[in-house]
């Protein structure tokens, strides 16, 4: 993973995640393989801010049905990235 744009998948866009924006607090998905390190410096490096922390999880895969079919959606690692209090993304501001 040489390129930012390879760890960072997608921001996560829902009522929660918004709300901790104020907290500065910014929720991705992220590459399955990424550590906190590779995290903490594309986010640096995307959005020129300062990382404070960076928390990751795997979501697990949910159990779907449509009809007589079944099956699972697929499993992703999301980061929640907390920022210094003088920092912000305004990619995200612009948004809400």
């Amino acid at each position: 993973m040489n390129h930012p744009q390879d760890v960072i998948l997608q921001p996560i866009v829902s009522e929660k995640s918004y709300d901790r924006m104020g907290e500065k607090i910014y929720q991705f998905k992220v590459a399955k393989t990424a550590n906190k390190h590779q995290i903490k410096d594309a986010v640096e490096l995307l959005f020129k801010v300062r990382v404070t922390n960076v928390r990751t999880l795997n979501v697990r895969p949910k159990a779907k049905r449509r009809g007589v079919h079944r099956g699972f959606t697929a499993g992703w690692k999301k980061a929640i990235v907390t920022l210094n209090q003088e920092d912000s993304i305004t990619f995200f501001e612009g948004i809400a």
